[in-house]
């Protein structure tokens, strides 16, 4: 199963022999649907070449401080922004004393430094090195910031038997995919609509807009990371479902209408992430109309406002809409908010080639009644965990009956 469908995983290996347990963990986090780049120490290249974990990866490996291919030169910057998460595997008992001391002299301790996303830290190393009380109380301060896996116990490569040998790699997958499991939605039941819609002009042509659907479906994966029932209504998109929500597929905005309204009875929250048609031609020409050199006028009409009409039900659940403006965004996502009696409005700058529509990256501006948080640019996989964390604050704390 598809446990890592997306996430982006920077791998960092040390010197060790336990390095070649390293190439199996590529394999299964690539199998697992991850994007992996590797790290590599300079130790950890006396032990296996850099080419294998290319070829396990698919991706180049890096392990220079200061990449001349990279932009400004800043490649561990670049890495560092990039992660969702970091994983150590080995860290042998040199690289656990750099980090709980706060040392960057390469590449990969410069980044762990770099570096806001969560760390995990495979120990691998002699029993006698693990049980060194200089390592123990290394890893005692290293324990308030980043997750210790293992050591495991058993023998090992110089012939000792005891704790030290790194964790294997299918317990360090599940250990990564538990990582991003939160349960901050535990057991509640969450509808997300996301993509565009289609409205028919004839029978080859259609009205519809840039969205890619790619804000909807990470948030659908982050509500499901976080321990919600998940079900996800989508307009045509070229995404995969995320593991463990179960999808429905519409075309038009009638048709994702129709089931919001039948999934709506046993919801908890709505997170209405659809950029949902606003007219729709009048009539729709049965075949294809032929080109002629008259010019051509198309009567529209208005869809169904699915956010509005929820927001009149007395029993709706916690209701969170959209709005992609081009300017006055604040004002204009307010008074969208109150006009459709939502609880709370996610609304983001469009019109600009580095967020927004079809592109990874996104930044959010969210208001409620009486409060407001800024959620900067970041990859929409990321903003999306952003975004899940203040909706269950909010739920949780209290649900505004009136706007």
């Amino acid at each position: 199963m598809n446990f890592l469908a997306g996430k982006r995983i920077l791998l960092g290996i040390t010197g060790g022999i336990a390095a070649y347990k390293s190439a199996e963990l590529t394999r299964l986090l690539v199998k697992s649907g991850a994007d992996v780049r590797i790290v590599m120490t300079t130790g950890a290249q006396a032990f296996v070449t850099p080419l294998t974990f290319q070829a396990l990866s698919g991706n180049p490996v890096h392990h220079e401080l200061l990449d001349e291919t990279a932009e400004a030169g800043m490649g561990h910057i670049e890495l560092a922004k990039w992660a969702d998460r970091i994983l150590i595997a080995p860290a042998s008992a040199n690289f656990i004393a750099k980090l709980a001391h706060g040392l960057a002299d390469d590449l990969l301790s410069t980044l762990c430094l770099a570096s806001a996303a969560p760390t995990l830290v495979a120990p691998a190393m002699n029993q006698q090195m693990w049980a060194n009380s200089q390592t123990q109380a290394n890893i005692e301060h290293l324990q308030q910031r980043v997750q210790i896996l293992g050591p495991d116990v058993g023998e090992q490569a110089c012939g000792d038997f005891g704790a030290g040998r790194m964790l294997e790699p299918a317990e360090l997958i599940q250990q990564l995919h538990l990582s991003f499991s939160n349960q901050l939605l535990s057991g509640l039941n969450i509808l997300v609509t996301a993509g565009p819609t289609r409205e028919a002009i004839d029978a080859v042509r259609f009205i519809s807009n840039r969205s890619s659907g790619k804000m909807g479906y990470a948030i659908a994966t982050a509500a499901r990371e976080a321990g919600a029932n998940v079900t996800l209504i989508s307009g045509p998109v070229n995404l995969q479902t995320p593991e463990g929500v179960a999808r429905i597929d519409v075309e038009t905005a009638e048709q994702m209408g129709q089931r919001v309204f039948d999934q709506l009875a046993n919801q908890h929250i709505l997170i209405g992430s659809a950029a949902v048609a606003d007219y729709v031609p009048s009539t729709s020409f049965q075949g294809k109309m032929k080109k002629s050199a008259n010019n051509l006028s198309i009567e529209l009409t208005p869809t169904i406002d699915i956010m509005k009409e929820v927001g009149k039900m007395a029993d709706r659940p916690f209701t969170v809409g959209f709005a992609a403006e081009t300017e006055h965004v604040k004002q204009y996502a307010q008074e969208k908010r109150q006009r459709k009696h939502m609880d709370m409005i996610a609304a983001n700058q469009v019109g600009t080639p580095d967020r927004g529509f079809e592109v990874d990256n996104n930044s959010l501006d969210l208001y409620w009644s009486g409060g407001e948080h800024h959620l900067a640019l970041t990859h929409k996989n990321k903003l999306a965990r952003q975004l899940i964390a203040v909706i269950s604050e909010r739920y949780h704390e209290y649900r505004p009956q009136t706007v």
